[in-house]
């Protein structure tokens, strides 16, 4: 499944652990929805849960960033660029202009989610988070 929580995205931080569990679940709600096979049209369904989630990554990436500046992280900028271009994505996406293609790109948006949470987790925040920790944040 695209959006398995695994013990190993943990960063040690419960909050921040929590919200990204958040991220999972929504946008595991987005995949199964778009998985449904009972020949009703779920673009309304998943266009409001697309939209949750678009809030709910601003709000998480709101947090991070101000727990980043409160212990002066180094590489914030670069950080912020890249909540910047996942927020960019995401608000391109309109589901109302997928014509018939639109279970392949709504697939394609959720393995882009799913991989670039992922790895952001993986791949940075993990960074962050020693930084995060010797400026008593747990």
């Amino acid at each position: 499944m695209a959006f398995e929580w695994k013990d190993s995205y943990s960063v040690g931080i419960t909050e921040i652990d929590k919200q990204h569990k958040k991220l999972f679940e929504i946008g595991n709600r987005i995949y199964e929805t778009a998985q449904l096979e009972d020949d009703v049209d779920h673009f309304d369904e998943i266009a409001s849960i697309l939209d949750e989630l678009k809030q709910y990554a601003q709000y998480h990436f709101d947090y991070e960033e101000k727990l980043m500046e409160k212990c002066n992280y180094a590489n914030l900028e670069n950080h912020k660029i890249e909540h910047y271009f996942f927020t960019k994505k995401l608000n391109k996406v309109n589901l109302e202009e997928i014509d018939s293609a639109q279970d392949q790109a709504i697939m394609k948006l959720l393995d882009f989610t799913a991989n670039w949470i992922t790895g952001h987790i993986l791949n940075t925040d993990k960074k962050y988070i020693e930084a995060i920790k010797s400026c008593g944040i747990s």
